[in-house]
C-alpha cells in the first residue's frame, strides 16, 4: 500500500525542503514540483513531495491516517469517518456515467 503523508515546509531549498508533519521531520525532494515556500502543506511519499495541499484538505488526511492507524490497532475506526457512517458512499461526478460502448474488436 502507498501512503502519502501531509507535511509542512519548514526550510525551503531549491531543490530539497525540511518539512515537519505527523510527529517527524524530513528532507524531501521539490524535483516535481520546483522550489516551494515556507509553510506550504505538501503531500509526501518515499520523500518526494508529490504536490501541494489545500489547507482544508490537512486535516482530512489526517483524520484519514489516525484512523488507519486506529484499524492497525486494533480499534474502532469510526470515530475517525463520522462523516461517513450510516450513509452509502457514492462515485464520484466523473465515474458516474455510462461506460463506453466496447468496438467490434475488427
Amino acid at each position: 500500500m502507498c501512503i502519502g503523508l501531509p507535511m509542512r515546509v519548514i526550510e525551503a531549498g531549491d531543490d530539497f525542503v525540511l518539512v515537519e508533519g505527523r510527529g517527524e521531520r524530513r528532507r524531501v525532494s521539490l524535483l516535481l514540483l520546483g522550489p516551494l515556500a515556507v509553510g506550504t502543506p505538501l503531500l509526501v511519499h518515499v520523500d518526494t513531495a508529490v504536490r501541494t495541499l489545500d489547507e482544508a484538505e490537512v486535516p482530512l488526511l489526517e483524520r484519514a491516517l489516525d484512523g488507519l492507524q486506529a484499524v492497525l490497532d486494533g480499534e474502532s475506526p469510526d470515530a475517525y469517518f463520522a462523516d461517513l457512517i450510516e450513509r452509502t458512499p457514492e462515485l464520484p461526478e466523473h465515474l458516474r456515467g455510462s461506460p463506453a460502448p466496447l468496438g467490434d474488436g475488427g
